[in-house]
């Protein structure tokens, strides 16, 4: 994996830059609609190839491994064949879902005894044997088995779960070395810098990882709960200190309004599920404001979900996309879905293209409150 800074912004940390993988090159700063079980609910892939423009997913570790299992993805040639994707795919470790999702969980020393959500079934992840998951998985761009400290938290838990983050990494990074692409193409490994709320664990974490010459660096652990004036100290900390020109992942970010400054901030790739879970439960991103398409109010509005025409889908009315979800109508759920995945394209890759304009500063201060109002 190559990774290329074609731009950096005068007022900010802002960059825009190209992240080359075998299955394609990815321009950031980028979001990645996340495909947990391998699909992003409701959406063909063709719709986010062709139409939206979509070059990276994220799918899920913990979920793939206990559905539809290892066994059928191996038997398949790795996920990218499974699912009829041809370009890049992020896969995390699995270990936020095992302490979000999980009934009953065991922290040992060489890693998570948990049970499954599905059927109570026991299962234990080592740092090991994340490793052979995503590389049965496939994914170009991998993670590390790690722990995401819940806020608030102690200092003393944080650094209890960070310490064993960072022995876990250690591990995976030498099983990583010791092992083979089970494919043609080549994977990388992205280290989680956590380290909760206090920068001082924060920037040792970050210190221990870069030893180690990553190929990109992911953080975790942040939009847990905790303000996001926090949020953006514990970036601000992060980002300050990298001395490379790697990739910085933020992991499960955000509102159109945490990208925006997380990307000022030097953030270069995102993932949220925000886009598709709430344009299933009828709210709409647009250059406009935010809609809750359920209101009486656009019942007869006739004109287009977004002025702008900005996804696949603004050939379709705010009152025929209302009148699909009074009526429970599945087709709903899917135009909001995909609409709001390519407002999130259109939002980073506008970014992009202010970041070589030197212009992204202005910009960002002036749409923000713009597409954050309720309409």
């Amino acid at each position: 994996m190559k990774f290329i800074i074609e731009k950096k912004d005068k007022n900010s940390k802002a960059r825009a830059g190209k992240i080359i993988t075998d299955h394609g090159e990815i321009y950031t700063p980028v979001f990645m609609p996340v495909g947990t079980l391998g699909t992003v609910k409701g959406v063909l892939q063709e719709i986010l190839i062709d139409k939206i423009n979509v070059n990276i997913i994220l799918a899920n570790t913990y979920h793939l491994y206990l559905r539809p299992g290892t066994e059928i993805i191996e038997k398949a040639q790795g996920l990218h064949k499974f699912i009829k994707w041809n370009k890049p795919i992020l896969t995390d470790s699995g270990g936020y879902q095992v302490f979000s999702l999980s009934k009953q969980i065991k922290i040992l020393d060489d890693g998570i005894k948990f049970s499954s959500h599905i059927d109570g079934s026991y299962h234990f992840f080592t740092p090991e044997k994340v490793i052979d998951i995503q590389r049965i998985l496939g994914s170009d761009i991998i993670m590390p088995l790690d722990i995401c400290s819940p806020y608030p938290c102690s200092f003393d838990i944080a650094k209890y779960h960070l310490n064993l983050t960072l022995e876990w990494y250690k591990k995976s990074l030498n099983y990583f070395k010791n092992t083979k692409p089970l494919y043609d193409h080549n994977q990388v490994l992205f280290p989680i810098v956590q380290g909760s709320t206090y920068s001082e664990l924060r920037l040792y974490c970050l210190k221990k990882v870069l030893e180690f010459d990553p190929d990109g660096i992911a953080i975790g652990g942040l939009a847990v709960g905790e303000p996001d004036n926090i949020m953006y100290e514990m970036i601000d900390v992060i980002t300050n200190n990298i001395n490379k020109n790697i990739p910085v992942y933020l992991m499960g970010v955000g509102t159109p309004e945490n990208i925006l400054k997380c990307i000022s901030l030097g953030i270069d790739m995102f993932d949220c599920v925000l886009p598709t879970r709430n344009g299933r439960n009828g709210m709409l991103f647009t250059t406009q404001g935010i809609i809750n398409i359920r209101n009486k109010k656009w019942e007869n509005d006739f004109s287009p979900i977004d002025p702008e025409n900005i996804s696949f889908v603004d050939g379709y009315s705010k009152a025929y996309l209302r009148h699909l979800f009074q009526t429970d109508e599945m087709l709903g759920p899917i135009i909001a879905s995909i609409h709001n995945i390519g407002f999130y394209m259109w939002l980073v890759k506008k970014a992009r293209e202010k970041i070589l304009e030197n212009n992204f500063n202005i910009w960002a201060s002036n749409i923000i409150p713009l597409i954050m109002q309720r309409l």
